[in-house]
């Protein structure tokens, strides 16, 4: 009948997991509906030192808890239009050290760096990611992650790779990154 479960896989061969230091509020909505058409597995919206949105990383918070159930919401909406059979997990706000603490450790995980860092090579997104692989994606907020925070990311096992000669803005990045990979 038509209402009979549609068993088509539509989700990409590997999951793709995206880290985001927290755009604009519209942005955001904006990213979770396009990455979710997209395929992503999951979004973690991060408090770095230069995100644009403030929002409380304590466990609870009201107001954080509101947007991530509104984002939740934003994911389910788009999952259901386009017809995928899972629907993205979208994470409790937290701030960059405990996601990179707690970061899945088995999976490949990526920063995205300038192509010329001050410190290191970041090599392009085709020459780093291995397609048959689950892999994480950390973004940083408009102004990049700061010096610091890309050290840390690099210390915690994070890869620099970047997306070509054009800086793309923070709500872009994973979408380019999805479609590229899919």
């Amino acid at each position: 009948g038509a209402d009979a479960h549609d068993a088509t896989e539509r989700e990409l061969a590997s999951p793709i997991h995206i880290a985001i230091s927290l755009p604009a509020n519209e942005r955001m909505d904006w990213l979770v509906e396009k990455a979710t058409e997209l395929g992503v597995a999951s979004i973690s919206p991060l408090m770095s030192s230069r995100s644009v949105l403030r929002l409380s990383t304590t466990a609870g918070d009201a107001r954080a808890e509101k947007k991530r159930a509104h984002w939740q919401a934003i994911a389910q909406g788009a999952a259901e239009q386009c017809g995928r059979n899972r629907l993205p997990v979208i994470a409790a706000v937290q701030d960059l050290a405990t996601w990179l603490k707690h970061r899945a450790g088995g999976a490949a995980a990526f920063v995205l760096s300038p192509p010329d860092g001050e410190n290191f090579q970041a090599k392009s997104l085709f020459e780093a990611v291995n397609p048959a692989q689950a892999a994480h994606f950390l973004i940083g907020p408009e102004g990049g992650f700061s010096a610091e925070e890309l050290q840390a990311a690099q210390a915690a096992g994070c890869s620099p790779c970047h997306l070509g000669a054009r800086v793309l803005r923070a709500e872009t990045a994973p979408l380019y990154i999805l479609a590229a990979l899919a």
